[in-house]
């Protein structure tokens, strides 16, 4: 049995979603830490009467200090417990259909959805990408990269930990290829088409492997259709467009080096006739489009608006300022798609920012279908958190 010293209590009234099965112990909810806790310790959850809750890594001064792992006494967290989790969620990936000839890139361990919280690791073919988000998972780091290694065998694993992340845990993230040789792009296939992406392009660990199911959609939308995808970073979803039979694709962001790959992976899949790149904010964009009759199928994935609860209010309006553009630029008995990756913002929310959006362009959306994070990105049941992206397809109709 794992010797553990230090105790985190809980107060009165905190205790019902952690024992449903929350994950995450909030600050507000401790009444004290006993034992000498420190930063990245294993710590034992205790409800006010002294009853094991479960056990997890310690992070002071975080808002959320605790993320429980397990839920007994008994089960050691060492190497042996990471290369069951991590071969767990490889075989429900293979269940799932996520992983095949077609796909090599996708999600291998997404934090508490695979009972892992505060490890990342995303796989492009036979390279992995992980980040450590906690203090306590930092400190298992060699328990972690050998489960990876000893599961799947990469050729190379490559740490992009977020550096605000670390230093809100105190921990210096490391740079680069952290085992394996040095690698120069992030190849790999989703859904059959084919990506090389070079390591500066800098987004989170690389790619949005959680919007695999909604490309797809898009692709059987998009038949006859003349597409705008703004925010396109580099073309997924209007690869995915142009495949389905697109009769034009314009494909916008703001990033230089985004739309260059983005241009190079549609010519490499024999799209490039059907899609033009241009860097230019989305924004001007969208109103553009609205000032010249619109598009058949308009696509906004932006960037996260609400990074946190207290950001929420503000990024409602912007939420709804970014629907007024996009009902604008969709032509009469047209489809928007419109994504919010935002936890904070819940489908209900970005449905009344959709709405009000629709009001203000004087049209009406009508809401066809609802979609969210694909299968190697799943989300316990009493974790509500975990479901951080949603998305609309409305239909656009004259008022």
């Amino acid at each position: 049995m794992p010797q553990i010293s230090a105790t985190v209590r809980l107060k009165p009234g905190h205790v019902q979603p952690v024992w449903a099965g929350h994950p995450w112990i909030y600050a507000q909810a401790v009444d004290r830490v006993e034992g000498g806790a420190t930063r990245g310790d294993e710590v034992s959850v205790l409800d006010p009467r002294g009853n094991l809750l479960g056990r997890g890594f310690y992070s002071p001064g975080s808002a959320i200090p605790v993320r429980l792992l397990v839920r007994d006494a008994t089960t050691r967290i060492d190497g042996a417990f990471f290369v069951e989790r991590v071969s767990r969620a490889l075989a429900a990936r293979r269940e799932m259909g996520v992983a095949t000839d077609a796909t090599t890139g996708y999600r291998v361990i997404h934090a508490e959805g695979d009972g892992l919280p505060g490890l990342i690791v995303d796989r492009f073919e036979d390279v992995l990408v992980v980040q450590f988000l906690t203090a306590g998972m930092k400190a298992r780091e060699g328990l972690v990269l050998e489960a990876l290694m000893h599961t799947m065998s990469p050729r190379a694993i490559l740490d992009r930990t977020p550096a605000g992340m670390a230093k809100t845990e105190g921990f210096e993230p490391a740079t680069g290829v952290v085992r394996g040789e040095e690698i120069r792009e992030l190849a790999f296939a989703e859904r059959g088409l084919l990506y090389k992406l070079p390591l500066d392009l800098g987004q989170k660990t690389g790619f949005y492997f959680d919007q695999r199911g909604l490309r797809g959609r898009v692709e059987e939308l998009a038949r006859g259709r003349r597409v705008l995808d703004a925010y396109t970073y580099v073309g997924s979803f209007a690869m995915a467009a142009a495949r389905g039979g697109a009769k034009s694709v314009l494909a916008v962001d703001d990033s230089a080096i985004a739309v260059e790959i983005g241009a190079l992976c549609a010519k490499d899949n024999g799209l490039a006739a059907k899609i033009s790149f241009s860097r230019e904010d989305a924004r001007h964009t969208l109103q553009k489009a609205g000032l010249e009759g619109g598009y058949d199928l308009v696509i906004v994935d932006p960037p996260r608006l609400a990074p946190s609860r207290s950001s929420r209010e503000a990024a409602l309006v912007a939420y709804a300022k970014v629907a007024e553009s996009a009902c604008r630029a969709t032509r009469p008995g047209g489809l928007l798609v419109i994504c919010s990756c935002s936890a904070a913002v819940d489908l209900a929310s970005l449905t009344r920012a959709l709405a009000t959006g629709a009001l203000r362009a004087n049209v009406s959306a009508v809401v066809q279908e609802r979609h969210f994070q694909g299968a190697d990105h799943p989300v316990n049941a009493a974790f509500g958190e975990g479901l951080y992206l949603k998305a609309l397809i409305a239909r656009v109709e004259r008022r």
